[in-house]
């Protein structure tokens, strides 16, 4: 029978090392790595907003942990050849910023590295890349933005933003199985009890975008539906401007595009979702199995609107609307 060690034993054990040794043991720098579908540039405020979560719980970045960064720059081919890099480095976690797709790739290279997802939007349940939310079962875990339940609440708070809202266009990335889902099932029902008429439009490439928008200002929606992906999230400030272009109000699932000048979001608090990323990092640090940790939806959203896009296309905003946002971008 194996005899279990005390604490008190082990601290022992520990003194009676070498003193380089014991200095080894205390300083071990553990490495993260962070796998993303996008750039640098784009992820710089998630990657600091999970740096200064980490420091908030003691890790300090070439102190007591070192981050492994690759990104695949919008190149979704790329995403085996990384994950497979990064577990090659010998990596103690990988963080995934990405799909679905980004997520497998890491499973598909590691069977025993831990993998954390960062704010992924898809269903990780019905992707199969976990078990279920409570037991996740395998080296997989971590945080999921996907919240369908919200699609009707934004389309709910543009109709409040502009009353005479009939006609909504729903910009959408037919790649993304999470959107199709919202596209066919999810948002017709919410449209349907708001007396919305949608209007899809596919959205395949970057590059598509200027003739999607020249297409659909012929259709002459009311108001603009965003879906929220890795390509939407790269082009935000393009797709706003060009619906600013337009005159049309919109609504975003991320704040970043508000910032950038889109007219209103409504999603997740991201501060929140970056220290629960942290929370998971520091749970595995210390010996937590990714099986036994359960996968965390977000608990807090935030209404965001930016009163000078509104003012640019003629939108007056209720006062009650703007008193319950979280945010006011003047």
């Amino acid at each position: 029978m194996r005899k279990k060690i005390t604490r008190r034993a082990f601290c022992s054990m520990l003194l009676a090392l070498p003193l380089p040794a014991r200095a080894q043991q205390a300083n071990k720098v553990r490495r993260i790595g962070y796998l993303s579908s996008g750039d640098a540039a784009s992820e710089s405020k998630r990657a600091e907003g999970i740096r200064l979560a980490l420091r908030e719980r003691g890790y300090m970045e070439g102190q007591n942990i070192a981050t492994e960064y690759r990104y695949a720059e919008r190149k979704p081919d790329r995403h085996h050849e990384l994950a497979a890099e990064l577990v090659r480095l010998k990596v103690d976690i990988i963080l995934v910023a990405g799909g679905e797709d980004w997520v497998r790739a890491a499973m598909e290279a590691t069977k025993t590295i831990p993998i954390v997802m960062v704010g992924s939007q898809s269903d990780p349940v019905e992707a199969r890349l976990i078990e279920s939310l409570a037991r996740p079962g395998g080296n997989v875990t971590g945080f999921s933005l996907l919240t369908r339940d919200l699609s009707g609440k934004r389309l709910e708070l543009l109709k409040e933003a502009v009353p005479k809202l009939a006609r909504v266009a729903v910009l959408y990335v037919s790649a993304n199985p999470a959107s199709i889902i919202d596209v066919k099932e999810v948002l017709p029902v919410a449209a349907r009890a708001l007396r919305l008429t949608l209007q899809p439009w596919e959205v395949r490439s970057a590059d598509d975008l200027e003739k999607v928008f020249a297409a659909m200002s012929k259709q002459r929606p009311d108001g603009l539906y965003v879906l929220t992906g890795p390509l939407m999230f790269a082009n935000q400030k393009r797709i706003a401007g060009l619906a600013l272009k337009s005159r049309l109000p919109s609504m975003y699932g991320r704040g970043d595009a508000v910032e950038a000048g889109g007219l209103m979001s409504y999603g997740a608090d991201l501060a929140e979702s970056y220290r629960r990323v942290a929370y998971f990092v520091d749970r595995i640090l210390k010996g937590a199995r990714p099986a036994d940790l359960p996968v965390e939806q977000p608990m807090r959203f935030e209404l965001i609107v930016n009163l000078k896009t509104a003012k640019q296309i003629g939108v007056i905003l209720d006062p009650n609307l703007l008193a319950r946002a979280n945010r006011l971008i003047k």
